[in-house]
């Protein structure tokens, strides 16, 4: 039993002042949830005069009361379709993440319809499709809360609607995979967003205010001069017995969301996915808590690696592989709530030596078929003539390599650093890990914003020089300033959230959490059987 000798002291001025910074990037990220709640809920007022429920309301009464939900995709479209960080709205006009629907781990996705009616925003629909090849991959149910105003034609982009139709493939996938796909209709959804229902296994539509239809009324007077009217054209009183599109009337939104409940939990969802029994585990023997305090801010102040993962794995008991061979990449074996899992980190950037450990690490993964956790705080593949001569491009692309063939499910969590060709081999997003979250304090890119500045102010002198000419110093320092400020703009894990390069940061002293949760999933995941059919959703 090799427990982990910590020697961090959590009352040292060191560790205080990398807890104070971390909890006030803590503070920082849920500031920007907030926001989104808060602007949401400027709609409440609307919302009750129409007898309605609130899109986060609708979430609550859905999931199974005390069971866990692991929000994703909180910071998408942040400073995206708004460029501006103290107005720029996160969630992309979503609310996505996994939980409990009367027993039943699914996938659960509601617009939010109190964020411009619910309308489609870039980082949003990024999200959506990324959030349905999550739900192949781990083969979970789709229930959808909808309520949308479809495509934003004031601000429309025309890749915007192209990629659009990503979503209703992927429906469609989802259903001939097995994967039930069901939809509350609680308001309206026209032109794509009525192919929500249509596409959808189950359809649920709630009196008065659910309605789908290809145009509004607006719109068909338009399009052909027809005055029509909106509940004649789409209202679930008519779908649900003119057209068959709707399977279940409710009465209101509280109605339908009981009777999503009650259907998810008819279908025996549960029976087709054999589980073992969990094993017993051990508590960290150090604080998740710590978490905050023990990772600085600043990813060029050096720490062990090895302090976060004790305060992640069970007992923080694990075998360090190799650990005198490639000493600046860590590679260990543990568990986490029961669940076997190899974990690498960075103690900064990666050698040849640690280079070639990973490949062997993760062939002896892939040999016993164990998860791979890894945990990023690297600059990137060492430089220089020493590095090139000991083979650091070989050993670089055998771990690339490796990382990109192995078939075992790859965890990834940015927790400082991921810069370059280093991200590519510690699983980045690129590499279609399972999962990928950021602790508020990452940063990654190409490189750093003074890295950069600093190639390019030499690249500027060298040629200067065979000119013969002399680099003008004022025009230099501007040129590095506007490089640096280009680069540290879009390094932030807030920034490339926002882009959905990841799915979600959190808070570090979630980690543990979220991977336990996450490590289920996969679990769950691979060990269900579906039933694929050949022609997706039927309707009649």
């Amino acid at each position: 039993m090799p427990i982990f000798k910590s020697k961090i002291a959590p009352g040292s001025d060191s560790f205080q002042k990398n807890r104070s910074e971390m909890l006030t990037m803590v503070d920082e990220l849920r500031a920007l949830e907030q926001r989104a709640v808060d602007t949401s809920n400027k709609r409440l007022p609307v919302f009750e005069k129409r007898g309605q429920l609130s899109p986060r309301e609708r979430i609550k009464r859905l999931l199974d009361p005390g069971m866990p939900f692991l929000s994703l995709f909180n910071m998408a479209n942040y400073m995206l379709d708004d460029e501006n960080p103290d107005t720029s709205v996160p969630g992309g006009s979503n609310i996505i993440g996994i939980g409990f629907v009367s027993g039943v781990r699914c996938m659960v996705w509601s617009d939010d319809s109190g964020i411009r009616a619910g309308a489609a925003t870039t980082g949003g629909w990024r999200s959506l499709e990324i959030m349905q090849e999550m739900c192949m991959r781990q083969k979970l149910p789709l229930v959808h809360l909808v309520e949308s105003a479809g495509a934003n034609l004031v601000d429309y982009e025309v890749e915007l609607w192209a990629n659009g139709g990503k979503l209703f493939r992927n429906l469609a996938r989802m259903s001939s995979k097995g994967l039930p796909t069901m939809v509350v209709l609680h308001g309206a959804s026209t032109a794509g967003g009525a192919y929500m229902p249509g596409m959808s296994d189950y359809v649920i539509g709630v009196k008065d205010n659910g309605m789908a239809a290809l145009a509004g009324a607006a719109l068909v007077k338009a399009a052909t001069g027809e005055i029509a009217n909106d509940r004649e054209l789409g209202g679930t009183e008519m779908h649900s017995t003119t057209t068959g599109l709707i399977e279940y009337l409710a009465d209101d939104d509280a109605h339908g969301i009981a009777l999503a409940r009650d259907v998810m939990g008819r279908l025996g969802w549960n029976k087709h996915a054999p589980l073992k029994e969990p094993k017993p585990y051990a508590m960290p023997a150090y604080s998740e808590d710590e978490l905050a305090g023990v990772v600085p801010k600043d990813y060029t102040t050096p720490y062990d690696v090895r302090e976060v993962m004790a305060r992640i794995v069970d007992g923080s008991d694990f075998e360090d592989f190799k650990p005198r061979f490639g000493v600046s990449t860590v590679c260990i074996q543990a568990s986490v709530m029961g669940h076997p899992v190899a974990m690498i980190g960075n103690n900064g950037p990666i050698d040849p030596n640690g280079a070639n450990k990973v490949s062997h690490f993760l062939q002896l993964c892939e040999q016993s078929q164990t998860p791979v956790v890894f945990l990023h705080n690297t600059t990137g593949y060492m430089v220089g003539t020493q590095y090139e001569q000991a083979g650091m491009i070989k050993h670089g692309s055998k771990m690339i390599q490796a990382v990109s063939t192995i078939t075992v499910p790859k965890i990834s969590f940015h927790i400082g650093a991921s810069f370059g060709a280093g991200n590519y081999g510690m699983a980045g997003y690129a590499y279609d890990p399972e999962f990928l979250f950021s602790w508020v304090n990452a940063r990654t890119g190409v490189m750093s914003g003074a890295s950069a500045a600093k190639t390019m102010r030499m690249v500027a002198e060298v040629r200067a020089a065979r000119k013969g000419e002399t680099v003008d110093e004022a025009s230099a320092q501007a040129q590095e300033d506007k490089i640096t400020a280009l680069f540290t703009r879009q390094e932030s894990a807030l920034y490339t959230s926002g882009r959905c390069l990841d799915h979600g940061v959190i808070d570090p002293r979630d980690t543990r959490k979220v991977l336990g949760f996450v490590l289920d999933t996969i679990a769950e995941g691979r060990a269900r059987k579906v039933a694929p059919n050949s022609f997706a959703v039927a309707r009649a």
